[in-house]
């Protein structure tokens, strides 16, 4: 965008750079875009306010009205999803698998990151290569091998079974993600620290690991999505009904209402699963912009 330069008005010989006015065709372009994110943005928080709205209605409210306000705001379709369901159990199995395994892949997936990101040594390129060649492999095809792994070392069906594929599945993107953030950050900090008589070890942890910071959040947010999401892998490899996580447990509810499918406590139950990822997000809002905004700026 061109810019005009003028004397500045007070009398000093200093110059000032003033914006041009945005021309037609910025304003027009400008315009189509808000007016595309507001179409997006309405698409987006129409369901989920719907949802939101009828979770606190009765079935026969529902269908007689979906689009009005609830008569009476209760949370006893939360109540009901939350004790009569047995969501909340499925809700804290899934706290802990998916908060385990996050913390597991970020440690791992950040020391592996930084070791093939700052040292060489004989094979490090092929381990990275097989890495990104873990990001292309299907789910459903690890399915059935992963049946049988878990099943002769006594851990199908367990927690920790699905802790351990969980953290299998999410290792390679975290890796992927995390070593570029690495490479880019200078030898000069490390080689200071390592003059102070830092370890290697005290390096990683309190000097190189705080610089990754935006990467660590962004990539915690990714795996935290993909992880508390999942389906098909705790289906397949956790077929107790006590160790279910959520979203087993809502497919569960839905089926096992038959044609008397109580509406209201359905969307209480959905919001219960949408609520955690919401709060996540808003959470680590800052630390995703400010990471994509590093990323480009490298």
């Amino acid at each position: 965008m061109s810019l005009k330069l003028s004397k500045r008005t007070s009398g000093t010989d200093g110059l000032v750079a003033h914006k041009a006015k945005d021309t037609p065709g910025d304003k027009a372009v400008a315009g189509v875009s808000h007016v595309m994110l507001a179409l997006w943005s309405l698409m987006v928080l129409v369901p989920l306010a719907w949802t939101v709205m009828s979770s606190f209605k009765t079935s026969t409210e529902i269908f007689a009205s979906p689009f009005s306000l609830p008569e009476h705001w209760s949370f006893t379709n939360y109540v009901s999803a939350w004790s009569t369901a047995g969501i909340g159990s499925y809700f804290l199995n899934t706290v802990i698998v998916v908060g385990c395994a996050l913390v597991i892949v970020m440690v791992l997936g950040a020391m592996c990151a930084y070791v093939l990101a700052r040292y060489v040594f004989p094979g490090s390129r092929a381990i990275y290569y097989l890495m990104l060649a873990g990001l292309t492999f299907p789910i459903f095809l690890a399915v059935v091998p992963l049946f049988f792994i878990l099943k002769n070392i006594g851990l199908l069906n367990t927690l920790p079974g699905l802790i351990i594929v969980y953290v299998a599945f999410a290792l390679p993107f975290t890796v992927f993600f995390l070593f570029s953030f690495f490479k880019a950050l200078p030898n000069e900090i490390a080689e200071a620290a390592q003059i102070d008589g830092a370890g290697e070890w005290r390096t990683f942890f309190q000097v190189m690991l705080p610089m990754a910071k935006p990467g660590m959040a962004s990539v915690a947010i990714f795996n935290f999505l993909g992880l508390w999401n999942q389906y098909l892998i705790p289906v397949a490899i956790n077929t107790t009904e006590k160790n279910w996580v959520l979203s087993q447990g809502i497919v569960a509810f839905a089926n096992n209402m038959g044609y008397a499918v109580n509406f209201g406590s359905l969307f209480a139950a959905a919001v219960i699963v949408v609520l955690p990822v919401l709060v996540a997000y808003v959470f680590f809002q800052r630390q995703l912009q400010g990471s994509v905004s590093a990323g480009t700026l490298k």
